[in-house]
């Protein structure tokens, strides 16, 4: 099947993420209240742009961090293998942690990431993701936080890509393929 043709519809506008970005902080502040300092841990690369604006509505003393994993490659398909390619860069052991995804699909990137933080004794380990797909999801893991929650299409934008594209769009758009 050729993937080169296709089409952007969108989704959820950028006025809508916004507002809800903010309500997620203004929760997420809360619940972490009195931290002396929560790490933020985003899942490179489908999370950067949400964690910028996130991190920016915390009223918490944040600390940032990167992991990044893999799992899709430049397929729309998850592989279900999932590898660390970075690891993050300062110790957990003891620390409020905030891991932050773009998407929980399956949940199998999810559950590996969990399991390696969770080994690493925080304080606390919490999951903020942006969107949700629950139809696809195939390991036992939810979010704490959810930005929205999608059916099960194909999506770009605001950091999210198809093969390394679209991620630069202010919205979340559907993916049409046209032949």
């Amino acid at each position: 099947m050729d993937h080169s043709n296709y089409v952007i519809d969108e989704m959820i506008s950028a006025k809508t993420i916004a507002a809800r970005v903010e309500s997620l902080a203004t929760e997420i502040s809360t619940y972490f209240k009195g931290t002396d300092k929560l790490i933020v841990v985003g899942l490179l690369r489908g999370s950067f742009v949400f964690i910028a604006d996130l991190v920016r509505e915390l009223d918490l003393p944040v600390e940032v961090d990167f992991l990044e994993a893999s799992s899709y490659g430049n397929s729309t398909e998850s592989s279900r293998e999932v590898r660390i390619l970075k690891d993050l860069r300062g110790e957990i052991e003891g620390r409020d942690i905030l891991v932050v995804e773009d998407i929980i699909d399956t949940g199998h990137t999810m559950t590996h990431v969990l399991h390696l933080l969770q080994s690493r004794n925080p304080a606390r380990l919490k999951v903020c993701a942006l969107l949700d797909k629950p139809s696809r999801r195939e390991a036992d893991v939810t979010a704490d936080w959810i930005g929205f929650e999608i059916p099960d299409e194909f999506v770009v934008g605001y950091g999210i890509d198809y093969a390394q594209r679209n991620r630069n769009l202010p919205y979340i758009g559907k993916v049409r393929f046209t032949s």
